[in-house]
């Protein structure tokens, strides 16, 4: 910043009249906050391997979220056109983002290597050097200044999010894009300025990771909140409530677009009935009065996460379907499976559309091949896109089916009715392998291919403003922590959440991913530190060094509950929503649960100086450092 050396030119977005705003608010505070980043650490590394195949043919397998984007890296690594290089992905052990544009660099090598060879060649890194040689979550650097009134108000927010991009852009401007979208969270800001900025530094270049920015935008704006509550000596928790995005009024967000799905006071108001917030309150300090040394914490945590790719064209996928004359069903789309459960749940979309049982289908592995020009799976956009993509290839056939079954049974199509691995006409019927075989010698294709784009939104680089999501996903989480006042040490005692899926289209998979989600989201904000030198090589480079959670992390008293009764308003795949990133910023619960035991050592009248994560070394300096304030104001006085 000193340097003004960026990777990408500066980002702005501006509503009102920030300077004006800020002078006549009858309170102002500033500050600053440091968020560090994260390392994917899934559980495969990065791997790749190439063949060469016939004339200039590259066959290229890779454990990537983006297939096109390594077929068209390798392509343009060896001179050949794209349709020469074929990528398949069967599945991945992991990637959270870090597959997304990192995989290229060891499939291009691998692909150059078999090139030159004309051998097979299959690369793996081990976890040191995939460490060293990988992009991570940014860290940001983040500056306020917040004018508000005496009820908490937020009136005027200048707001500075610096990323560090590292050697080169990356994701880097994408990500802070999405951050500047995300700084609202769920609060509705009258004048606003952020500047989002790109640094250049001498580290590798940091990437995609789960939430895209989302979570240190959220973490600046939740500081806010708290450090404007402290000031006034308010409720956290009523300061939040006061400045939420309101329905037909204070409905629209600093780029411009109206929030028309808002259901989060829905979500925070089940949240403290369901968990008896103030009961729990209560409970905190009493024991706060009575233990010396162990503070305890309680900290609640609302999201708005916008769902879409900030780039419209990213925002399309297709799928291929085909029926075979036994009723078998082979499905191929251009999302990828790393674990998050898209595969089945695309599967499961197949399966609602034929009326047939889930065993009858199998999804063939990703290939630019068979389903070309694919969008990453990323943005939490992967059953949204493959599964309507795939819906619109099943209604294809169906209809064909439809026609024959009718022509069959000498009744209109609409009579017709798919149900249980049969197909009805009245109290006639043919099971769906009948039928496939009778469409095949009526000569009736059995094979389709679907395309999904995204309608309704558009988005204006140039001004950040547009309409760039969907629609917006919500939850809210509650933690306890107990922190140790003497070495720094903190736990999670404690974890209570409530997240909108929509109407969900599997149940067991999106509570899997929202608690691994608020794991991982832990693991950013407490133990996960990395360290860097001065030459920009990373330090902390496998499991000795760099803290993940582990099982013995997960709060013991750890309850999720999906939100009922909230279909999606947007015509999703069958109204659900997306799971795979929202969930992540959750875990800003216990990070402010953190703070707010620290502050207890001062009866909650000044905020700590907290960075993240908030490793046992930063705990303890928050408390000496509140306690030398506390001390100084005595003194003052």
């Amino acid at each position: 910043m000193t340097r003004d050396s960026y990777v990408s030119p500066p980002q702005l977005m501006v509503r009102g009249d920030v300077e004006a705003a800020i002078a006549g608010a009858p309170h102002r505070l500033s500050g600053d906050l440091h968020c560090g980043g994260q390392d994917h650490f899934y559980l495969e590394g990065q791997i790749a391997l190439a063949t060469p195949g016939e004339s200039s043919d590259m066959h290229v397998w890779s454990s990537t979220q983006h297939p096109t984007e390594v077929q068209h890296g390798v392509a343009h690594l060896l001179g050949l056109p794209f349709n020469a290089v074929t990528v398949e992905v069967r599945r991945m052990g992991g990637a959270f983002g870090g597959k997304e544009s990192q995989a290229t660099i060891i499939a291009g090598i691998a692909a150059l290597l078999a090139w030159k060879a004309r051998q097979p060649v299959k690369l793996r890194l081990p976890r040191d050097d995939d460490m060293r040689a990988t992009g991570k979550r940014h860290p940001f650097l983040i500056r306020y200044d917040v004018g508000f009134d005496a009820e908490g108000h937020i009136l005027a927010l200048d707001l500075t999010l610096a990323a560090n991009g590292g050697n080169v852009a990356d994701h880097t401007p994408a990500v802070l894009t999405r951050a500047l979208c995300h700084v609202d969270n769920c609060y509705f800001l009258p004048n606003v300025r952020i500047r989002g900025l790109a640094c250049k530094t001498n580290t590798v270049s940091n990437t995609a990771f789960r939430g895209y920015g989302g979570p240190q935008a959220m973490l600046a704006i939740e500081t806010i909140i708290e450090e404007v509550a402290r000031r006034l000596g308010l409720s956290v928790h009523a300061v939040r409530r006061r400045n939420f995005y309101g329905i037909g009024r204070n409905d629209v967000t600093p780029y411009g677009m109206r929030v028309e799905d808002n259901i989060i006071e829905r979500v925070v108001d089940e949240l403290d009935h369901t968990v008896g917030l103030a009961a729990w309150r209560r409970e905190i300090v009493n024991f706060n009065h009575i233990s010396p040394v162990v503070k305890k914490g309680l900290a609640t945590m609302p999201v708005k996460f916008g769902i879409s790719f900030n780039r419209p064209a990213l925002n399309q996928a297709g799928a291929l379907v085909h029926v075979y004359t036994d009723g078998s069903v082979v499905l191929n789309h251009g999302g990828t499976e790393m674990g998050q459960g898209l595969f089945i749940k695309v599967a499961q979309v197949v399966a609602e559309a034929f009326a047939i049982d889930l065993d009858h289908i199998r999804v063939s592995a990703t290939s630019t091949a068979k389903v070309p020009n694919t969008s990453p799976t990323a943005a939490s956009s992967g059953s949204d896109l493959n599964g309507m993509a795939a819906l619109n290839a099943c209604r294809e056939i169906k209809a064909r089916m439809t026609e024959v079954a009718a022509d069959h049974f000498g009744v209109p199509a609409d009579e017709i009715v798919f149900d249980s691995n049969r197909i009805y006409a009245g109290n006639r019927s043919l099971s769906f392998a009948e039928l496939a075989a009778l469409a095949w010698e009526k000569r009736v294709s059995l094979s389709a291919t679907g395309f999904y784009r995204t309608p309704d939104i558009h988005w204006d680089s140039a001004s950040n403003t547009g309409q760039p999501f969907y629609y917006f996903v919500y939850g809210a989480a509650a933690a306890e922590v107990a922190i140790d006042t003497l070495t720094g040490e903190s736990r999670v005692l404690r974890a209570e959440l409530i997240q909108d899926c929509g109407r969900s289209l599997n149940p067991a998979i999106d509570l899997g991913q929202i608690e691994g989600a608020f794991v991982q989201g832990m693991g950013w904000l407490t133990s996960e530190e990395l360290w860097w030198d001065g030459e920009g090589h990373l330090r902390t480079c496998g499991p000795s060094t760099y803290k993940i959670p582990g099982s013995r992390d997960v709060p013991p008293i750890f309850n999720v509950r999906l939100l009922k009764d909230a279909p999606n308003r947007a015509a999703t795949i069958y109204r659900s929503k997306a799971i795979g990133e929202p969930p992540l910023m959750l875990a800003i619960s216990v990070w402010l649960a953190i703070r707010d035991a620290i502050a207890s050592l001062v009866d909650h009248k000044l905020a700590p100086r907290l960075d993240a994560p908030a490793t046992p070394e930063r705990v303890l300096s928050a408390i000496e450092e509140l306690r030398a304030r506390k001390a100084s104001r005595r003194a003052k006085a």
